[in-house]
């Protein structure tokens, strides 16, 4: 995923954590807010572990979110936030993103 495809100002979060809509699942929640253009944040907190812990949770969920931009047609804001789970993989990601964003009608 480039940099062009990257939530990363403050306030950008804020806007999308305030007024945005939330989807849930077992291992991932999403929450999403209409915009101008196709952007993506990943919120992973301290609990995850160290910081090449919490890291490697970002590179897998860039990665799920990266092969699923072709298929979003409208131009949201999302910011991803992984729950605190012993085990994460690409496929695991790949599979609850695929569900949530079927869910919202947004693929």
């Amino acid at each position: 995923m480039t940099f062009d495809y990257r939530l990363k100002k403050e306030k950008d979060f804020n806007l999308v954590f305030n007024k945005g809509k939330r989807l849930y699942s077992k291992n991932l929640t999403v929450i999403y807010y209409t915009a101008k253009e196709i952007k993506a944040g990943f919120a992973v907190s301290k609990k995850h572990g160290t910081s090449v812990k919490r890291n490697r949770i970002k590179r897998l969920l860039r990665e799920s979110f990266r092969s699923f931009l072709p298929e979003i047609g409208q131009n949201f804001f999302f910011v991803f936030i992984p729950k605190v789970n012993s085990e994460y993989s690409l496929d695991l990601f790949k599979h609850d993103m695929e569900y949530l964003l079927k869910k919202g009608g947004i693929i």
